[in-house]
């Protein structure tokens, strides 16, 4: 899985858009507002983004995902390696 895996997914969602923010984050978006959060600059390539509820507890049992540091309280995980998701879970947990 590579951040252009991510974003072919991200891109194929109606209304996605995609910007750099923050000089270096690869960002998705539909209305303005952000879902996905890239960083295709590190190795491995980290991303963070938006869950129900349950996924978020879920998601947090498993190594390497952690509570988003900012936005947890909006149930935002952080992933450490966007390899410890598979292309199915990325296609689930982003739809």
């Amino acid at each position: 899985m590579q951040v252009v895996d991510l974003r072919n997914i991200a891109l194929s969602l109606p209304g996605t858009t995609e910007d750099i923010k923050w000089g270096d984050h690869l960002c998705f978006n539909i209305g303005g507002k952000m879902y996905l959060v890239t960083s295709p600059d590190l190795v491995p390539s980290t991303a963070c983004f938006k869950v129900t509820p349950d996924e978020f507890d879920e998601l947090l049992a498993q190594p390497g995902i952690q509570k988003h540091a900012h936005l947890a309280r909006y149930h935002w995980i952080h992933v450490s390696n966007i390899n410890q998701l598979s292309p199915a879970n990325w296609q689930h947990y982003l739809r």
